[in-house]
């Protein structure tokens, strides 16, 4: 055969592979119903192993590279769960008509509350200065509507959001409240006068970015602030996803995510910024690239594409934002001391440290 019909001969059998995939798909959705219908868990770790050892097995009867195999049984698993969840979500039918206020709607993660309660059946209505949603009746000023609504929903930016639940405190709507800042600092006080007001109001931090199809393994933070009822009803938006609800308090939930977003946001800067500033062109350090170097620069070119009034707000507003860059500083400055002074010793301890740290979180979350 000539490379012609070679390459024609190969097309068929990615044909053939996708549609054994959209097959597979729809198998995947029919058991999900079938579990839905039977009260059995979306998720089953279980039967995920066994998939990955069938995989692995049939990989080896055939010549095939395990590792590869258990690459595509790994995405076969997360996709039959997307299918899965978003089937059960729609199915729940939570929301009945039910009318959902997002303000801020048209930014990128209210856009994801919008399809994921109109999924749900909620009549989700969008107000936003910076333009229409499609599908939903919008208001370009929040303060048009009749706030009659069940749900009420603070997306906007955090400054903007602080206005809006101050606002809301002065006439508190009789629906359900909460935001989804990413920080409570600059919401702290507006939150407590907004539930000193006797408002049906919660905070909830959603742990994934607006991109996020599969719950599994995602994180939605509740803080409670005062009113177990609303909370409660926040959580009840999340049942038919298997995301993992956390219980946080107010204070502690600022400590916590300087570390979790505010020192890894500040790292990746950090490491760009050395490399935008090191004199070497970034084709030249691409032609002598490492895994390690290929895994940062991965990540770091993630968060340079983001929004950098997002991610400054993140920095400057968290009342505990400059303990994690101090505490970034300091490890900075601790390695370069060991370095400069041919300190092996200290370099190991780091290294022995950070290694103990990081396999005793593996083995939590792993739960051996």
């Amino acid at each position: 055969m000539n490379l012609d019909e070679l390459r024609s001969e190969l097309a068929d059998v990615d044909r053939q592979l996708l549609r054994c995939v959209a097959r597979r798909q729809s198998l995947a959705a029919e058991i999900g119903r079938v579990k839905q219908s039977s009260g059995v868990p979306t998720r089953d770790y279980g039967q995920e192993r066994e998939v990955i050892q069938r995989a692995h097995a049939i990989a080896g009867e055939l010549g095939v590279s395990t590792q590869l195999a258990e690459e595509l049984a790994l995405l076969f698993i997360r996709s039959s769960l997307t299918v899965q969840e978003q089937d059960r979500i729609a199915s729940g039918g939570e929301g009945s008509g039910r009318r959902v206020l997002i303000i801020g709607g048209n930014g990128k993660m209210g856009r994801w509350f919008l399809r994921f309660l109109s999924s749900q059946g909620y009549a989700v209505e969008v107000a936003d200065p910076a333009g229409s949603a499609p599908g939903c009746r919008c208001y370009p000023d929040w303060k048009e509507a009749e706030l009659n609504h069940h749900i009420i929903i603070v997306a906007a930016p955090l400054r903007a959001s602080a206005g809006i639940l101050s606002d809301l405190a002065c006439d508190p709507p009789a629906g359900l409240v909460f935001d989804i800042g990413s920080l409570k600092s600059p919401l702290r006080g507006p939150l407590l006068a907004l539930a000193k007001s006797g408002a049906r109001v919660t905070s909830i931090h959603p742990m994934f970015g607006p991109d996020t199809e599969l719950l599994s393994g995602r994180h939605v933070v509740f803080v409670d602030l005062g009113n177990r009822q609303a909370t409660s009803d926040a959580k009840s938006l999340f049942a038919s996803t298997m995301a993992i609800q956390v219980d946080m308090d107010l204070e502690s939930h600022d400590r916590i995510i300087a570390y979790i977003l505010g020192l890894a946001h500040a790292l990746n800067i950090a490491f760009f910024t050395a490399l935008a500033e090191s004199g070497e062109s970034a084709p030249r350090l691409a032609e002598v690239s490492s895994t390690t170097f290929d895994a940062q620069l991965e990540v770091a070119s993630r968060v340079a594409a983001e929004n950098p009034h997002l991610y400054f707000e993140i920095q400057s507003l968290n009342d505990y934002g400059t303990e994690s860059l101090t505490a970034l500083l300091l490890a900075i400055e601790r390695l370069r001391s060991v370095v400069r002074n041919v300190d092996e010793a200290g370099f190991v301890r780091l290294m022995e440290q950070g290694h103990r740290y990081l396999t005793a979180r593996f083995r939590d979350s792993k739960g051996y």
